[in-house]
């Protein structure tokens, strides 16, 4: 889905990536980060969020929270993160990077809630119940801070992702306010959910969700309550071309993921400003009754997107991008290999690259992450190898 985009807007990572993985210097099984375009992104990423008055925390968790990503999105402005869980947020305090919003999408697990208090300091909690509410607030008070809430709200029509359920009743927004504010150790902040936007598969566009329509209920009754000045936060497939509609329908947060490297549905429709600067790099190692194979861990293509032909680079050389179809293994199967078509004009061989362009979520996976930087320079070097933990491995070494 993105290897045309790669190749078209930003070959010169494509050659980087081959040169370096022929090398020696990367390996299989792994998301390669074009950290300078990164860093570049979130520059206009924050120029457009900061012309709008909205807070811009960045979500790391599609490319295994790397620290050198961190530190990229950082230098581009964005000093915050948003956390999918507690080994997220601690991943990116690590790498140097504030926590703007814990605990959505998954919430913080009773006992590591102290951890969040004390260690985390997340500008904004998201909590989907009471009981929630009640042990953000007392982990707070334990370190003497005041924590901002956040309440997630559903009603009626809204939608979720399979699993991703859950939140207080929009109608009952201004009593939640209330009972967030008489807590000992936390107050009321504002309100969310998610999805705010999705892609539309059929107009190639993306829209706002119901969601999107709860929040801004949401919001009126609590303006007519008396409160001013509520957080409102609108996450999903965010990229800079969504933020003015954000802006218009009442939110004052958003939170690029894919955005900041340029992989989001719409940016594999449409050239977006932001560059496409992530890649998976993979290895042949074998063939057999007509396939080649290259070694998985990392092979993820995002559902949101309908079945497709996926194609790969096989090559040896930087700037020769020969591609071929390859076979990915289903969900339900462990992705050990992928299994490249060998019919066509590429004939792959055993220590030839394989570069796809797809849609991650390293976190999910088992593969390395590496940054590099200098591409456009004509000087690329990789900083560090990491695992999706955003911890240093000393690959090839690894002990």
């Amino acid at each position: 889905m993105f290897l045309d985009l790669l190749t078209r807007r930003n070959p010169g990572f494509l050659d980087a990536t081959v040169a370096l993985h022929q090398a020696g210097k990367l390996p299989a099984n792994c998301y390669v980060l074009d950290l300078d375009a990164v860093e570049a992104n979130a520059r206009h990423f924050t120029t457009e969020a900061d012309k709008l008055g909205l807070k811009t925390f960045a979500m790391t968790k599609q490319v295994g929270r790397h620290s050198g990503f961190c530190q990229a999105v950082m230098a581009g402005g964005i000093k915050a993160a948003v956390a999918v869980d507690i080994a997220c947020a601690v991943a990116c305090k690590r790498a140097g990077m504030d926590i703007g919003h814990l605990g959505h999408l998954v919430q913080v697990p009773r006992h590591e809630a102290p951890l969040a208090a004390n260690h985390l300091h997340p500008d904004y909690w998201t909590v989907f119940n009471d009981t929630k509410a009640v042990e953000a607030a007392a982990a707070s008070k334990a370190e003497g801070r005041d924590q901002a809430l956040l309440a997630r709200i559903q009603t009626d029509g809204d939608i979720f992702y399979r699993g991703h359920e859950g939140g207080f009743a929009a109608e009952n927004i201004v009593d939640v306010a209330s009972q967030f504010d008489a807590l000992d150790g936390a107050h009321f902040a504002g309100i969310t959910t998610f999805p705010a936007l999705l892609f539309d598969q059929d107009t190639r566009k993306v829209k706002p969700t119901p969601n999107l329509e709860t929040l801004s209920k949401a919001a009126e009754a609590l303006a007519k309550a008396g409160r001013r000045n509520i957080e409102i936060n609108a996450p999903g497939t965010t990229s800079s071309a969504v933020l003015a509609a954000l802006a218009d329908a009442g939110a004052t947060q958003c939170e690029p993921g894919n955005g900041l490297h340029g992989t989001t549905p719409l940016h594999a429709t449409e050239d977006l400003p932001e560059l496409p600067a992530v890649c998976y790099l993979s290895e042949v190692s074998h063939s057999h009754a007509g396939r080649a194979y290259c070694f998985g861990g990392g092979l993820y293509i995002d559902p949101v997107f309908p079945d497709y032909d996926v194609q790969a680079i096989v090559t040896k050389d930087p700037g020769y991008r020969p591609t071929a179809s390859i076979e990915i293994p289903a969900t339900s199967a462990i992705d050990y290999y992928g299994m490249i078509d060998t019919t066509g004009a590429v004939r792959p061989e055993p220590g030839d690259s394989v570069i796809l362009g797809f849609r991650g979520q390293a976190f999910v996976k088992r593969s390395f992450v590496a940054g590099v930087k200098g591409i456009a320079s004509g000087r690329p070097e990789v900083t560090t190898i990491e695992n999706p933990y955003g911890q240093l491995e000393n690959w090839p070494n690894l002990r």
